[in-house]
């Protein structure tokens, strides 16, 4: 899967937060739902912009920043 197919960072759309190409629907929703429980057939039912592809297209971009920075977590 290679996540940059699906999704954009532009300043002009979505205040430069990143978005799913062609929409304007955040990868932070779709993550938010996914982390819900929403199924990727419920999310496609209420965003019918999106693909499945477009989803895990999400899920392998959060993956990828999960790499690049760590959150400290509270003892």
């Amino acid at each position: 899967m290679n996540w940059r197919e699906y999704i954009t960072v532009d300043p002009e759309i979505a205040h430069g937060q990143a978005c799913v190409k062609g929409t304007r629907v955040l990868v932070s929703i779709v993550l938010d739902n996914l982390a819900a429980g929403l199924s990727a057939k419920e999310i496609l039912k209420s965003y019918p912009s999106l693909s499945e592809e477009s989803i895990r297209a999400a899920i392998a971009y959060g993956a990828e920043l999960a790499k690049e920075r760590t959150i400290p977590m509270p003892a």
